[in-house]
């Protein structure tokens, strides 16, 4: 800018009928000036851009901004351009900016949450007039001197869908990962920028770490963001899995819409009505009656169960499907006690009784009636477990979900091919909703009680319960049953029954159901609690008390409980539900918790995502100069892994371009070279001849934390059988949905990884990708 403007650009000095005062605001391309419109008598602001190549982005601000009436959005009542010199004259915000507000520490969770929504509502009026920020940022929001954000600068703000060149445009500290990769503008950009914001101010901090420019917008595309963990306030796990919801690197998993983010943050502001939870009328009094009455309190206040992640993405995919039934629908959401509970739970309620819909006791019903994209909705309601603080009580829940779908599954081979198995199945995985309720939102009391019971039956649970809570667990959960409205024929079937066993058939149906969820039950019991060697003879014995009762054969059962055993072993795979090596819940699984071939080290040191993040900066930048060496960024990225893992070996894995299998390419470690000599996997038989095989065909993250089970020799590639490790992860690296390759990392102790460490993990993994490539 040259000649008698920047004279004007100073305090007093004069840019047409505007008077500067003084200066409030600088960037890198404008200044923002207290002004005094001398024709109105009022104050406003005016955003000065220079140099003149900024001229065409003034006019597109101006008309953006022009375009949007919102009460929390900053009006632009002017647009001049000059030669050389554009500004914008917009209302004068008598307070601070976001990011100076955010120098003072992290904001109350109210206040906070109260500020997401108006930006959030300023950008619902902005996407409705088909217009994305792009550059959501504390240092664009205002906030007026009655504490009320204001959104500014549309200075980049473009059509959403609108034709776009791949220029990177946008602030790398709040840019969405495909927006880092140059896609086209989409509101669901501006979403993810809002989630980095709330989580912000709820921290007192950046969500995402700083680092060097030219690393930025890799790390943006590549690493995805996670929950500090110095953060400056303790933070709530529902409000946290609002922010991680919003943050997610796939943008399928985020909010969809302004809406439904609001929604969420008016959730957690008033989680459940009252009448939601009123106390039923037979349990209003009566000992137990103040323990369920506080229990329906503290639900309003923390709200549902937490799922876990791998259903809530399954159940997103089939929605999203236009082939799947509602009935591969229900069979999914039956998988994951969480969303059955809510599901059942919402269709019961008066509104959809009041529509004629009438009690209904099956998902399938469920799911028929709410539809896939109702179903999809309810599935980002809720929390997931992988979103908890307390992930020693989020590992408790995970397990006890492996025990209600164990009783489930179980109940349902028990009971004959009919048009009630899917009420079996409800019944069985419902009679633990007391026991799953007093775990998640009681846990000290949950622990009160196991530290009571003897561990050997459910009868010295039930007394251990009443002395704790004045009530059982099976109580428990038929009163919150009740107020959730659930049907009384499905009450019914979940409410065990006490006494002895009956020596004959129960002639009633809807009593031989009770009987068989009781009988179900017991046998998750008895198999916690004995060893694997004497598991057999005790369910033999077990079963030869009761299957006169259930009008079955002593064989049938004890071949149902096998096949529920393998099943609920390949669910958990599915669902990357990993009991701890010496836990109870492995038994379910039909794995020894204590074997003499599972050796549990100490886990691997709290800094492994810190070792993981350097190592992936480390990697980035090497892809990042002028021609990289290939080998030279696979080398860097396995000794990354070897460091931050503490592996005994790493392994890389190529397709052979001559066969189409997958064979050693580059190793490190101990051994690492005879490794790689035999490491060969077929991919391209249509059966997977082993676990590897599998893992690298389906794209499947696998992580096996003992690895020389005796069940799991037989599926092992036949030469990785001689020296297998403690412990092994396998990330296949697939193109196109087909397997080019695998990382395979070994370790001589129990590997642990949580998610944000698997999250890295996974972002190395993508990286060896982009580089294979960028070599070809």
């Amino acid at each position: 800018m040259t000649g008698a403007v920047p004279a004007a650009l100073r305090p007093g000095g004069q840019l047409g009928r505007f008077e500067l005062r003084r200066q409030i605001g600088q960037g890198a391309q404008a200044s923002v000036w207290l002004a005094w419109d001398d024709m109105l008598q009022r104050e406003v602001a005016i955003k000065v851009l220079l140099p003149e190549e900024q001229l065409d982005h003034a006019l597109q601000e101006a008309r953006a901004m022009g375009a949007l009436r919102h009460p929390h959005i900053v009006p632009v009542h002017e647009a001049h351009v000059e030669p050389g010199l554009a500004w914008l004259v917009m209302t004068a915000i008598d307070g601070c900016t976001l990011a100076e507000r955010l120098r003072g520490g992290a904001l109350p969770a109210q206040q906070a949450v109260r500020l997401c929504s108006e930006v959030l509502s300023a950008l619902g009026c902005a996407h409705a007039a088909g217009i994305v920020h792009r550059d959501i940022k504390p240092s664009n929001i205002l906030l007026d001197s009655q504490g009320h954000a204001h959104v500014a600068d549309f200075g980049i703000a473009a059509r959403s869908h609108a034709g776009h060149d791949g220029v990177l445009v946008g602030s790398a500290g709040y840019i969405s990962p495909e927006a880092a990769a140059g896609a086209a503008p989409e509101p669901a950009m501006d979403l993810f920028a809002v989630g980095l914001l709330l989580g912000e101010m709820l921290c007192g901090q950046p969500l995402r770490m700083a680092v060097l420019p030219e690393l930025a917008m890799a790390r943006a595309r590549e690493v995805p963001v996670t929950w500090p963990a110095n953060c400056g306030q303790d933070v709530d796990d529902r409000l946290r899995h609002v922010v991680l919801r919003a943050v997610a690197h796939d943008p399928a998993q985020r909010f969809a819409s302004v809406s439904a983010f609001e929604a969420a943050l008016q959730a957690w502001w008033q989680p459940m009505s009252q009448a939601q939870l009123e106390l039923p009328g037979d349990a209003s009094q009566g000992p137990g009656a103040d323990t369920l009455a506080f229990l329906l309190r503290r639900m309003r206040q923390t709200g549902d169960f937490p799922a876990l992640s791998d259903s809530v993405v399954r159940i997103q995919r089939i929605t999203a499907s236009e082939s799947d039934s509602v009935h591969v629908l229900a069979a999914e959401i039956l998988k994951d006690v969480a969303l059955t509970n809510k599901l059942l739970r919402l269709v019961n309620t008066a509104g959809f009784l009041h529509s004629g819909a009438g009690e209904v006791s099956t998902v399938s019903r469920a799911a028929a009636l709410i539809g896939f994209s109702g179903i999809r909705n309810l599935a980002m309601s809720v929390m997931l477990l992988e979103h908890m603080r307390d992930q020693s009580r989020a590992r408790r829940m995970k397990e006890l979900f492996l025990q209600a779908l164990l009783t489930a599954m179980l109940t349902d081979q028990l009971t004959p091919p009919s048009a009630e198995r899917e009420t079996a199945f409800l019944a069985g995985m419902l009679s633990h909703l007391g026991r799953l309720l007093v775990a998640y939102l009681f846990p000290d009391e949950a622990q009160a009680i196991r530290e009571r019971s003897d561990g050997t039956d459910l009868r010295s649970e039930t007394r251990a319960a009443v002395q704790v809570l004045g009530l059982s667990l099976d109580q428990l959960g038929q009163g919150v049953a009740r107020s959730w409205g659930l049907p009384d024929s499905l009450r019914l079937a979940m409410h065990r029954p006490e006494g002895d066993w009956p020596r004959r058939l129960v002639p009633e149906a809807d009593e031989r159901l009770r009987w068989r969820v009781r009988a179900a039950g017991e046998m998750v019991q008895l198999l916690l609690n004995h060893e694997p060697a004497h598991t057999e003879a005790a369910l033999r014995q077990y079963v030869a008390s009761v299957a006169p009762a259930l009008g079955l054969g002593i064989d049938a059962v004890i071949e149902a409980v096998q096949l529920t055993r393998v099943q609920l072993s390949g669910l958990a795979s599915d669902l990357q539900i990993e009991p701890l090596p010496h836990s109870q819940a492995r038994r379910l699984l039909g794995e020894d918790p204590a074997g003499d071939t599972t050796m549990v080290m100490p886990p691997p040191p709290a800094r492994m995502a810190d070792l993981l993040s350097a190592g992936l900066a480390e990697v980035t930048q090497a892809l990042l100069v002028d021609s990289p060496k290939l080998n030279d960024v696979l080398r860097s990225l396995l000794e990354s892994l070897l460091r931050a893992l503490k592996a005994q070996r790493v392994l890389l894995a190529l397709r052979d371009a001559r066969t189409g299998q997958l064979a050693g390419r580059l190793a490190m470690g101990e051994g690492a070279d005879a490794l790689s000599r035999r490491c060969t996997v077929d991919v391209t038989a249509k059966v997977p001849a082993d676990v590897f095989a599998a893992a690298c065909i389906k794209g499947l993250d696998t992580l096996i934390t003992d690895a020389r089970a005796p069940d799991l020799r037989p599926r092992l590639p036949g030469w990785y059988r001689d020296q297998v490790p403690v412990s092994f992860a396998l990330l296949p690296l697939m193109l196109k949905a087909a397997p080019v390759g695998f990382l395979l990392i070994e370790c001589e102790h129990t590997l642990q990884v949580d998610h944000a460490e698997l999250s890295l993990l996974r972002a190395l993994r993508n990286q060896a990708l982009l580089a294979l490539k960028t070599a070809h």
